[in-house]
């Protein structure tokens, strides 16, 4: 059965070879509006009725990021060869007078679809601006070299994926067969920045650090979605304690002492709820109530208590995506990381 796109959900339809055309027409439409852009960013889904629901997400993405957006849906379970375009721009007041705009081009694929991803992504970019691709769902047999390649940046959540393994070692290959040139950004582990940003500043303290090598129990509390987010939120921990994995949930610290980690789901919850790490004479806790915009940091050492407040993380992917494009970097942390979780997963 064909997607229904309603007309102008998506902006003006328009033939695939007279899309460079229709972009011009856009801006000599409206003298007012000045073409902005930084980086090409690519979304694709194999769930082609979210199409339109990525089309508002990029009203809000372009407000703070300039790009030219290209959005990309494929109906594989539809065997009729077809291809619909679209063009549209999000454009927002700059200093109360001219407006400045981001252009959008869509696509909804249908039937064979070797080469055909590849090919309509990549003829409708900005040549000279970096490539950030946001692979929505499970990584399929189209992730494959020549499209991996060519980008500079692969966004995706690993929480939306029902075979979490395989999906990684896809990723693992890619980034391998590339040299190390795309950096890879799982949303699972941007939900948990603020968490170890929290932890990270709680052991600052003196006395959490005298406390730190004593430490013989983690708790974790998360969503039943968010499992990928909680077990690299525990990898995290464990390489940078350099604790030894023992198997099932359990670790060794570097002075032999045992850690048992227990971790608990709660749908009721935060999507990552309370991480604790604990000591016969320390508590340092993170927690997050469900909705809460912050969270609440605690350490406890005999007489000495701290009691502190800072943000949290967002809970929409699209806010953590553009959460993620402010901060850049190689995030070569979570490389590091990975093997750990991986061996957890």
């Amino acid at each position: 059965m064909a997607v229904d796109i309603p007309a102008g959900a998506l902006g003006r339809a328009v033939k695939v070879g007279a899309i460079d055309k229709e972009l011009k027409k856009l801006w000599e439409a409206d003298d007012a509006s000045s073409n902005a852009s930084l980086m090409n960013f690519l979304v694709y889904t194999e769930e082609p009725d979210q199409l339109i629901e990525n089309s508002k997400m990029i009203v809000g993405l372009t407000q703070e990021h300039a790009c030219r957006a290209v959005l990309i849906g494929m109906d594989r379970k539809n065997p009729n060869p077809d291809i619909q375009a679209w063009v549209t721009a999000h454009c927002h007041l700059a200093h109360g007078k001219k407006s400045i705009c981001c252009e959008q081009v869509s696509f909804l694929l249908s039937g064979r679809s070797v080469g055909r991803l590849r090919n309509t992504a990549f003829a409708h970019l900005n040549s000279d601006l970096p490539l950030v691709f946001w692979w929505q769902g499970e990584i399929s047999d189209l992730f494959e070299e020549r499209l991996y390649g060519l980008l500079d940046r692969l966004i995706f959540d690993s929480t939306s994926w029902v075979h979490p393994k395989e999906n990684f070692e896809k990723i693992v290959a890619a980034r391998e067969e590339t040299g190390g040139h795309m950096v890879t950004q799982d949303l699972a582990w941007t939900r948990s920045f603020f968490f170890r940003l929290a932890i990270a500043g709680l052991f600052d303290d003196p006395v959490a650090q005298r406390a730190f090598p004593a430490i013989n129990q983690v708790r974790l509390r998360a969503q039943s979605s968010q499992r990928t987010s909680a077990l690299l939120l525990l990898a995290w921990v464990a390489e940078m304690a350099g604790w030894k994995w023992k198997g099932e949930l359990t670790f060794e610290s570097q002075e032999g002492i045992r850690i048992e980690t227990e971790l608990e789901w709660d749908d009721e919850g935060a999507p990552i709820g309370l991480l604790c790490l604990e000591s016969p004479d320390l508590k340092v806790c993170v927690s997050r109530e469900a909705g809460n915009s912050h969270l609440c940091q605690s350490l406890c050492a005999g007489d000495h208590k701290v009691n502190v407040s800072g943000p949290a993380d967002e809970d929409v992917p699209a806010d953590l995506v553009a959460s993620q494009l402010s901060r850049g970097g190689k995030n070569s942390l979570f490389l590091r990381v990975l093997p750990r979780f991986l061996e957890l997963l």
